[in-house]
Formats: C-alpha cells, structure tokens, sequence
C-alpha cells in the first residue's frame, strides 16, 4: 500500500543524516512500530509520510514516497496551542467529514472510541481533556476522514492504564494498517507485527536502519542472540588470528636470523633464504587479507548508562512527608477529598488513577512541600518539562551550578555518556526531543545527589530500549521516591506500594499485575 523508496533525512541544523537510504513497504494487516534511541528521526519519518511540508523548515529529503492515493490518518505527538483553544465541537468541525457523517456512522465511531457521541458536541475546550481524551478525540476526527492508513505518534503517552489497555485492543483490532511510535513496551509486545529499528551509531555519524516481520519481544530476543553471536565469532577468529600472528613473527624473525648468519661464502643457502622470506612475506599478504574480511565486531547504538551515587541514602525510620489535603482542585472544580499520603524511608510509591483525577495537580502540591524541607534535598521532575527548563538555554547551562572550566568539561562527559553529540551539546533546550530533555533530568538529579525524588511519567520519553535501563537504575535507588506514571513495567517493577487517586482520596491499589502476562 504505501511505499518507500531510499528515502534520505538531513538535518540542517548540524547535517546529521537522520535517516539513511531507507526503503519500506507497508501492506494491509501491518502493526509496524517504529523504535530507535531520542533524536533519532522517527517523528520526522512519520511527518514525512504525512506531509512533507511539515519537516521541510529543519530537514533536507530526497528519495520517494509512493502513497497510490492513500489518505492517510495522522495523530501529531502534541497537538498545538491554537487547538487546545478550540472547543471540542470547533476542533470536529474543521473536519469536512464531521458533517456528511449520518448520526449511525458517528455513533459507531463513538462506539469504536469507547466514548459518548455527545462529546463531539461538547463546549469544552479541547486544551481541558484529560491525555487519554485527547487522544480518542483526535482519534475520531481521523476515522471521520475513512483513512486507509493510520500514523500515530506516540499515542500511549499521557492516558491512563485504562486507555492504554482500550488503544492495545484498538490498535490490534482495526482493519487499517497502522504505523506508529510508542515508548510503551507492553503495547508494544500486545500490537506489533513488524518493527522499525531506526538507530545512529559511530557516535551518531552514521545511520541505520533494521525492519524485521517480528514482535517486539521476539525482535528484541532475535537481536540480542544475533548480537551475542556476532560477538563470539568475532572474538573467536580474533583469538585465532592473534595465534598465527605469533606463529608468523616466530617464522620471520628465525628467517631473517638465518639470513643475517650465512656465510658469503654459500651463495646456494643464500638464494634459499631468499625464497624462504618471500614465502613469509606471502603469508603474511593472507594474513592482512584474512584481517579485512574477519567477523566485524557488532555496532549498536546503545540503551543509555546512568547511575545514581552510591552515598544516596535514606534511613528507613525517617519520614519524608505526612501530607494531607482536605480538597484538591482545579480552578473551581474539587477534583478529589481527604487525601492522606504517609512516605517513611527509602519507599517508592505510585500514584495512579484515571486520567483528569489530578494526580499531576496533587503531585506538584507534595513537591512545593518536599523542595522547602531542609533536612532533606528533594528534587522534582514534572511531567511538562519546560516548567524548569528554559528553551533557550543550552544542556551545558542547565546542568551547571558555577559554570567554571572544570565543571563544564565534567558535563560535558556527562553528556557524551547520554549520547549527546557536541553539536547537541551547543543546541537549545527548546530545540531537544523530549527524550533528550527527559535525559537532561536524570542527568541533573545524579550530579545533585537528591535523596527524594518527586516524578512526574519519569518513563514516558524514553525509547523502549532504554525503558529497561531507566527502571532498574530507579529500582535500586537508595531514596525516597514518589511518583505518578502509567507505564505499567515502571509500576511493577519500581514501586512495590501504590495508591490510586479517586474522588474520595488516595485508595491503597492491589497488587496487579499490570497487564504483564
């Protein structure tokens, strides 16, 4: 159905080829999710089979894409500011579509959605809706359109467990061919059946890119044994090799022996000699030859590395808070009552909850209250990261605290171990994916040695490859940690105590097994 055909992506900022001579079909009955490390050209691929106009301001392109007429469905990762100002009524009306639908074809795509018709008529404003209804809502203006062809950015961030099981079911089920990108490992393992590997390695100089007819986890399992394999046969012949180099230098050095003792006097023995070093100067020929065409080591481009200090360290009879809320609003609405929240020791907890509850509103609330302690350092990283970043700053001045040589050049490494490029290194804040800003946090909360940590979705910008990495490094953190998340990995695994935020407060949450079957 849709084709592509060496498809090239340069940025023009640095000229760092995103994406490399890259060609791909996608049939009927595909669920191909693209993954890849932050920064990497997957939002850009996706805007590009969309509409090219959309990356022509940052980016060169050459190559072709053969659509054969496709209309194509695509959901932005953000939607922007002048539709969040839109009622939701205004923002369906600008879909020609919304009004030559009958009220049957809209009630089914409200059914399909799992939401009321009566919401497309709504005088809300579409920048009010919670994550998981501003996805549904984009969702329908789409399916109004009759795609032949979804393309979906990021779809699972922001929405609750409940939505997120609703989008699996969703993604799985529809007809149409779906391409998208998600840092969700479970929806992945739930919907894919083709990946996308888009990755930079050689220090983000070169680009490259896998497609497998696979599943995620049987891509990831494939991979990892392809990589091990490599590996071993690599390491193997190089064992070898270094064996008959001994060998050789053995040879050469009792030729060249021979030939410094003979005698003048033996013409005969001399010639040998000299037929002898040119048969060791032959080998040695086959040998470098061998060398070229060795086994090459693997090149990955790797999760990212990162650990908290070892001096991080919260006794366990301390108490971080006792916080308590007799109303938790938004404007004027009470979104919740009575909430109690007791943190001792090194606990880590989750809140969870529907999406609109107000975890985010009752997260920020405990962080006001954590960052003004004194016998403790607290450190906040909310889930809109340009509440404490400023976009014209560079990752160099955010990170710093004095800004000297030295401490400047330490960052520097920082960076570099986080897979930062120099040319990232100088760019602005505001010009970073989320990824990379999400990194910047991480970052910033090792070199301050915070024993509280207050996070916001900490999971939601990470590639599902680094997913693993960000888990365990939070997981054997020695502090405190208190945080609001739907990615259920990060749940299970992090956050042995949970609490779901409802109209009556904050409700212990069972043991579940968050979908991980």
């Amino acid at each position: 159905m849709l084709q592509m055909k060496h498809i090239t992506i340069t940025h023009r900022r640095d000229m760092r080829t995103m994406i490399n001579d890259f060609s791909m079909v996608l049939n009927e009955g595909d669920k191909a999710a693209i993954i890849g490390e932050e920064g990497n050209g997957k939002s850009t691929l996706l805007k590009l089979i969309y509409d090219e106009t959309l990356v022509e301001a940052y980016a060169d392109v050459s190559g072709e894409i053969i659509k054969n007429g496709l209309r194509i469905g695509y959901l932005a990762q953000e939607l922007d500011e002048a539709q969040k100002d839109r009622t939701i009524y205004e923002f369906l009306s600008e879909c020609e579509a919304f009004y030559l639908l009958t009220p049957k074809e809209l009630s089914d795509i409200a059914g399909e959605l799992s939401i009321e018709m009566e919401l497309f008529y709504a005088d809300r404003k579409v920048g009010q809706l919670s994550g998981g209804e501003k996805v549904k809502l984009q969702l329908a203006r789409i399916l109004m359109e009759r795609p032949d062809l979804l393309c979906l950015d990021e779809p699972s961030n922001d929405i609750d467990i409940q939505t997120l099981e609703w989008l699996e079911s969703f993604i799985r089920k529809t007809n149409l061919p779906v391409l998208y990108i998600s840092h969700d490992e479970l929806l992945l393992e739930h919907t894919a059946n083709k990946i996308i590997h888009l990755e930079q390695i050689r220090r983000k100089t070169e680009a490259r890119y896998t497609i497998a007819a696979a599943g995620y986890r049987e891509y990831v399992q494939n991979r990892q044994k392809s990589l091990s394999r490599q590996e071993q046969e690599a390491r193997n012949e190089r064992s070898e090799y270094k064996k008959q180099q001994e060998r050789f230098r053995q040879i050469q050095q009792k030729v060249e022996y021979q030939q410094n003792a003979i005698s003048r006097q033996n013409p005969h023995g001399g010639r040998l000699l000299k037929k002898k070093m040119h048969a060791v100067k032959a080998l040695e020929h086959r040998f470098e030859k061998e060398f070229e065409q060795m086994t090459e080591m693997p090149e990955t481009e790797d999760a990212i590395f990162i650990k908290f200090g070892d001096k991080i360290l919260m006794p366990n009879g301390k108490r971080v808070i006792d916080f308590s809320l007799e109303e938790l609003k938004a404007g004027e609405r009470v979104l919740a009552k009575q909430i109690r929240l007791s943190v001792t020791g090194p606990e880590h907890i989750c809140i969870i909850g529907k999406n609109g509850t107000g975890k985010t509103t009752l997260l920020r609330k405990i962080a006001e209250e954590l960052l003004a302690r004194k016998d403790i350092h607290a450190f906040y990283m909310p889930q809109n990261y340009e509440e404490l970043l400023e976009s014209n700053q560079t990752p160099v001045e955010f990170l710093a605290d004095i800004g000297d040589k030295e401490e400047t050049g330490r960052i520097r490494t920082y960076l570099g171990s986080m897979k930062f490029t120099a040319d990232e290194m100088s760019h602005t804040v505001g010009a970073l994916s989320g990824g990379q800003k999400a990194k910047l946090f991480l970052l910033k909360i090792s070199m301050r040695g915070a024993d509280v940590l207050i996070l916001d979705e900490p999971t939601r910008n990470f590639s599902p490859l680094s997913g693993p990495v960000i888990r365990n490094m939070l997981k054997n953190y020695k502090g405190a940690i208190i945080s609001v998340s739907h990615d259920r990995k990060y749940i299970k695994e992090v956050c042995p105590t949970r609490y779901e935020l409802t109209e009556e407060g904050l409700k212990r949450a069972p043991d579940e097994e968050y979908g991980q079957n």
